[in-house]
């Protein structure tokens, strides 16, 4: 199995982290914010909306994907105890923890501002998606290990031939296509605690493992025919958006998703697969961010929501109290106390730095 380490991947978890709160500070702007548990602005913004379509059909299914191919790169020197235990460490905690001291912290922000009775209401909220996380690796690991074994067998060939066609990738739609045929979601993007999302998750999961166990063959036709990928998913978006206003069936989404998906990935790995300070404190802080940054931003909006300013404004500014309240809390707290560290799925020892390599880390700059 290959031990390249793939910068391209850790940054397409770091920028898919990102939309992922752009996205849900959008839909504090929309008039059905509170049917999702989301404190609304009374003011609407709903031509927000629009760009969140075109996000929210690949958005979760990127990083299941990305979560496939980092338990790849995780069995490389592990047993099967080791990497049970690596992933209990690193998602079961920060799952378990979450639902207990963090979920419930935005529920509580929402109750204060709608001036609900208070309660504590355990809860796994936008955690959802590391709980599925760990059923899918309790659920594949023997099927991973299996491959492992068999990393030059006949499979692991027919594998590489397969992906180095443009069609190959892309025709694993199909499976996306039953599923959305056998489960019949409502909404295609209504991934979380929903058997669509579950399902969606398993095979995306799944196929992330298996273009990084392909080899070669895989990153070198997604970099070849990205712009076809990105060309199709184009056409598919505005098909959606003209003909179904944003809501199409479930097999045309599927196959947009994908077509994103697989563009993206080419396009990352040509322009992005290079190592540097500012992905590696990125790629480090994206995970305790994502933990946090739900409370965060109920705190923003409810400072911010109030004032008498335009609208626009008012979501530039949650916007920069949440990227910056997530900052703060990971650098000033969470990557600095150790018995914090593990909760939100770091390891519970820092190394000493000084402020040079601290600045050099946030500026991106090299020593």
């Amino acid at each position: 199995m290959t031990s390249e380490r793939r910068h391209d991947i850790d940054w397409l978890r770091v920028i898919a982290i990102g939309l992922l709160l752009i996205y849900h500070i959008a839909i504090i702007f929309q008039p059905w914010a509170m049917f999702v548990g989301f404190i609304r602005s009374d003011a609407p913004m709903e031509s927000l909306w629009k760009p969140m379509t075109l996000l929210n059909v690949w958005r979760i299914p990127l990083l299941f994907y990305v979560s496939g191919m980092g338990v790849y790169f995780a069995i490389r020197k592990r047993s099967w105890r080791e990497l049970l235990q690596e992933r209990s460490r690193r998602i079961l905690v920060p799952f378990v923890f979450g639902i207990f001291a963090i979920a419930p912290l935005h529920m509580y922000l929402f109750q204060a501002y709608y001036k609900m009775p208070l309660g504590y209401y355990p809860h796994a909220g936008h955690l959802w998606f590391l709980g599925n996380i760990f059923v899918y690796v309790l659920l594949l690991f023997p099927l991973f290990f299996y491959l492992k074994k068999n990393a030059d067998g006949r499979f692991a060939r027919g594998l590489s031939r397969f992906f180095g066609n443009p069609l190959g990738p892309l025709s694993l739609t199909g499976f996306f296509v039953a599923e959305v045929l056998l489960v019949n979601p409502g909404i295609f993007e209504m991934y979380a605690e929903t058997w669509h999302g579950f399902f969606i998750g398993l095979l995306a999961f799944l196929f992330g493992f298996l273009f990084v166990y392909g080899g070669k063959a895989f990153w070198q036709t997604v970099q070849k025919w990205k712009w076809g990928y990105l060309a199709l998913a184009v056409a598919l978006y505005t098909f959606r958006l003209l003909v179904y206003n944003t809501q199409a069936p479930g097999a045309l989404m599927a196959l947009e998703s994908n077509s994103w998906i697989l563009g993206l990935f080419g396009l990352a790995h040509q322009t992005l697969n290079r190592p540097g300070n500012t992905l590696r404190y990125l790629s480090q802080a994206a995970y305790p961010v994502y933990i946090i940054h739900m409370f965060v931003l109920y705190a923003g909006a409810r400072l911010i929501l109030p004032l008498e300013i335009p609208v626009f404004l008012k979501f530039l500014a949650i916007l920069a109290v949440t990227a910056i309240g997530c900052f703060l809390l990971y650098e000033l707290v969470i990557r600095r106390i150790g018995l914090l560290r593990p909760l939100f799925g770091l390891k519970g020892v820092i190394k000493s730095v000084d402020k040079a390599s601290i600045t050099s880390e946030i500026t991106g700059t090299t020593s």
